[in-house]
């Protein structure tokens, strides 16, 4: 019995005999065999060993202290949760620091709207201020008003037109209507996609300004009883959010690319108006409240199908009617975020680094999103902590991230992640979690060679609900698809024979990590009903109310994401999974090559083909290596890595050369969904069949270095 598995066992009686839970049974019969190891008895012992660990009572004070104060990024409130954060990571005997970063954001000076009927009739001001009576949270003055990060600054005036979802396909709908959007005041509701792409298209069709509500059909009274009764958003709740054109480039405007490190000289900074992916007309979030009055003024055409939403009257398209006067004043500076970064160097790979982050800022109190996600990260550290306490180590070395001004374009992680990118090169994965628990229903997103992964750490994790995880996640999927009304919803672009695990595009830190240098990436969520996305609402009151009261899924969450992290950081061979990469990417071009038939001269997809399937047969070949696991593994992990970074091109996607995976990217026109074989399927969609010939001849060598990664496998 070696040193470790002594450590294990040491620690695995120690704990069980000194935590209560009741689960521990069912966690510690694991499964014999393990993809990625020789033998698994030994890591059997430390996961049994860590999962006694996560507390949920821990949790919820976690959760409690991190939303105690509204902390929007660069707030004294958000230095302190970063200090907080610090503190339990070297509790824990994590190697930590705070790691600054100075990015450009913007802050409300002013944001205001007043709304006129075709008379003069004042129809609405605001923005309203939220409240609903008896909400503990709601009155605390640094709640900082409605406004969306990135919005321009502007004095605008304009007559009002609704152009539903703000999907490209409804701004083609009013172009065929002949509503001219030159001049005027989209008013736009959430849900489908980014709301940075609501406001990028409407910038585009010559719009003045951007108004963005929540319909109650999507997230209010329609979908049942109302916060503080029930879930769902009350009339004045308000989603705030960034409207950056992260599907550009994520991270801090003036610095495409590089690192905004604290020594970085301003002359290093460029111009955020010239760069692409701040807007310059003003955006401004509002709730049905306000809303209401506005849609049921607003002359024109009648709306047309799928976009009447639950307020009790029959919307029209507008361009008459309503005009509205819009005013934001936005505060840009150079401000300071903190990243909380610790480490655990791993024994025998240091260089291979096991990277899992949460982040940490909120737009208010942010207790689902996304300090569910930070308060579980705690425990999962808190496990980690008992096991170095009995002198385990990792094999590879681990990093436990804590992000800032994620919300306003993913910010904190883009910016180490550019400061980093020559030792990612060796990562080999990155795990996220960001809305950790807003409910019972657990799913996931990953790339193809990780979702195996995911479905085996799911089934040596108890559930609340009794059984695996697993179990409970494939009888129930609902948790698969995210909450409609944040523009979450999650996709599995190729058919799955087992629980659908579903593809990456952004919106959350896994970003940098995949789309830019090519590190492996998961993400994972229990979801449920949320109606308080980005609200004031979404506190600590409404958590314990509606998502998890005994914070039971936090402590699941806790489990699985350690459990992530303790596999890829000790298993003997990467546990990548290649056979289903090449399948998948078979049926994205199989998928793109029907879609070509309308589109002349858009390449001979025959050669692509031929490289995903030599991909396959490659993926297969070392597929029974990684079984065998047998020998000096070295080299065979080295390639298991490599073979990702081969997926990434270095000029990357058509006027987006920060996204450079060939494979993953959020849709220009989606933002959060992913674009499968994005430099194909987007020049195909614009239709522009140079464009999609040269790129499907991109994705070709992208696929056959890819290959000729693991076929040269030793």
């Amino acid at each position: 019995m070696n040193s470790v598995v002594r450590v294990a066992v040491r620690l695995g009686w120690c704990v069980l005999l000194s935590v209560s839970v009741p689960v521990l049974h069912a966690q510690s019969a694991g499964p014999e065999t393990v993809f990625g190891y020789k033998d698994f008895a030994p890591q059997a012992k430390v996961d049994a060993a860590f999962l006694a660990v996560p507390d949920a009572r821990l949790a919820g004070e976690h959760l409690k202290t991190l939303t105690a104060e509204p902390h929007i990024a660069s707030s004294p409130e958000d230095r302190k949760t970063a200090e907080y954060v610090a503190a339990k990571f070297r509790e824990a005997g994590l190697e930590t620091e705070i790691v600054p970063y100075r990015v450009l954001l913007n802050q409300p000076r002013k944001v205001s709207f007043e709304a006129r009927d075709a008379a003069g009739k004042v129809l609405a001001t605001g923005p309203t201020r939220e409240h609903v009576g008896g909400d503990p949270f709601e009155d605390d003055p640094r709640v900082v008003m409605p406004f969306n990060g990135s919005s321009g600054s502007g004095d605008v005036t304009g007559e009002v037109v609704y152009a539903n979802y703000g999907r490209l396909e409804d701004f083609n709908k009013l172009a065929e209507m002949h509503v001219d959007l030159k001049g005027k005041i989209v008013l736009v509701r959430y849900g489908a996609n980014f709301r940075g792409v609501k406001v990028y298209i409407a910038e585009q069709r010559g719009a003045a300004g951007v108004l963005i509500y929540s319909d109650p059909i999507d997230d209010g009274y329609f979908k049942g009883d109302m916060y503080p009764k029930g879930p769902w958003r009350p009339e004045t709740g308000v989603q705030r959010g960034s409207v950056q054109y992260l599907f550009k480039y994520p991270g801090d405007p003036e610095t495409p690319g590089v690192a905004s490190t604290v020594d970085l000289p301003d002359s290093a900074r460029l111009d955020a108006a010239k760069t692409g992916n701040q807007p310059l007309i003003p955006a401004v979030p509002i709730s049905y409240r306000d809303a209401g009055p506005m849609l049921a003024a607003l002359g024109g055409a009648g709306v047309p199908a799928g976009w009447q939403g639950a307020l009790p009257f029959h919307y029209h398209v507008g361009g008459t009617g309503v005009t509205v006067h819009l005013v934001s004043d936005q505060d840009y500076q150079v401000r300071t975020i903190w990243d909380v970064i610790g480490k655990i160097k791993g024994a025998t790979d240091p260089d291979a680094w096991v990277v899992a982050g949460n982040h940490r800022d909120a737009w208010v109190y942010g207790a689902v999103d996304p300090n569910s996600g930070t308060a579980a990260m705690l425990e999962t550290v808190h496990g980690l902590g008992a096991l170095l306490k009995t002198g385990w180590r990792p094999a590879r070395t681990i990093v436990m991230a804590s992000w800032d001004a994620e919300e306003e374009g993913l910010i904190g992680s883009t910016e180490w992640v550019e400061e980093h990118a020559k030792a990612l090169e060796k990562a080999v994965a990155y795990f996220n979690v960001d809305v950790a628990v807003a409910g019972p229903d657990f799913g996931a997103e990953a790339v193809p060679s990780l979702k195996q992964f995911i479905r085996e750490v799911t089934r040596g994790v108890q559930s609340p609900k009794g059984g695996s995880l697993y179990a409970v996640w494939a009888k129930n999927e609902k948790g698969s698809g995210r909450d409609a009304s944040t523009g979450h919803t999650v996709k599995a672009n190729a058919e799955q024979g087992d629980v659908a695990v579903g593809d990456l595009g952004s919106g959350s830190d896994y970003t940098p990590f995949l789309q830019h240098v090519g590190v492996p990436s998961t993400d994972i969520g229990s979801h449920g009903d949320y109606g308080v996305y980005h609200s004031v609402f979404d506190n600590y009151a409404w958590f314990t109310m509606n998502a998890d009261p005994g914070f039971l899924y936090e402590q699941e969450m806790a489990r699985v994401f350690g459990l992530e992290v303790l596999h890829m950081a000790d298993a003997d061979v990467l546990p990548y999974d290649y056979v289903t990469y090449g399948k998948e990417i078979t049926q994205y071009l199989e998928a793109a090559k029907r879609k070509a038939g309308a589109v002349s001269g858009s390449g001979d997809f025959g050669p692509a083909l031929t490289a995903a399937a030599r991909l396959t047969v490659a993926a297969e070949a070392v597929e029974k290596r990684q079984r065998a696991a047998q020998g000096d593994l070295s080299g065979l992990n080295a390639a298991l890595r490599a073979t990702e970074a081969a997926l990434i091109s270095p000029a990357g996607l058509p006027n987006r050369p920060w996204y450079k995976h060939t494979v993953y990217a959020p849709g220009e026109f989606t933002g959060y969904a992913a674009v499968v074989i994005p430099g194909v399927n987007e020049a195909l969609d614009a239709g522009k069949a140079e464009v999609a010939a040269k790129q499907l001849g991109v994705l070709t060598e992208a696929l056959n270095r890819a290959a000729g990664v693991l076929e040269g496998a030793r």
